[in-house]
């Protein structure tokens, strides 16, 4: 039975009861009453019993809420430091790329100043022989023309 239900019953067999006049005392159905408290007697620990079933259930939900909780969030946290050391990768990659471009940047430019410096040489020396055959063409012409001339 309900406690509460017996709980009102012995409301109602309190309002039932007769008082006493010039007191605050009532006369009460001893038998009746009796019963009522031997039912609440009975019905108090079963309430108990419901009321720490409850609370068991309760604490096994918030238990498992935080176990839930935890694993969500321990997940989080590892694909937070996945993307964090995705993205430390992704920068250090970037960072050597752009290492690699500057660094064949100026080994091109090294190898075509050195290009330029070998054509300015070869030419510079292509112009020094070919004065110097100029030299000899002339001096040629020149010696062939006093031979005529003597």
């Amino acid at each position: 039975m309900d406690i509460l239900h017996l709980i009102d019953r012995l409301e109602e067999l309190f309002n039932e009861s007769r008082a006493l006049p010039f007191t605050h005392n009532v006369i009460v159905d001893e038998d009746r009453m009796l019963d009522i408290i031997d039912q609440m007697r009975i019905a108090i620990p079963e309430e108990v019993k419901k009321a720490q079933q409850l609370l068991n259930q309760s604490e096994r939900i918030v238990a498992q809420a935080e176990e839930k909780a935890n694993r969500l969030t321990s997940i989080a946290q590892e694909k937070a430091d996945e993307m964090i050391a995705k993205d430390i990768v992704t920068q250090e990659a970037s960072r050597r790329a752009e290492l690699i471009l500057t660094q064949a940047r100026a080994d091109a430019e090294a190898t075509r100043a050195d290009a330029d410096d070998y054509v300015i040489d070869t030419l510079s020396r292509v112009e020094d022989e070919l004065g110097r055959l100029l030299n000899q063409v002339h001096n040629g012409i020149r010696a062939v023309e006093e031979a005529k001339d003597n």
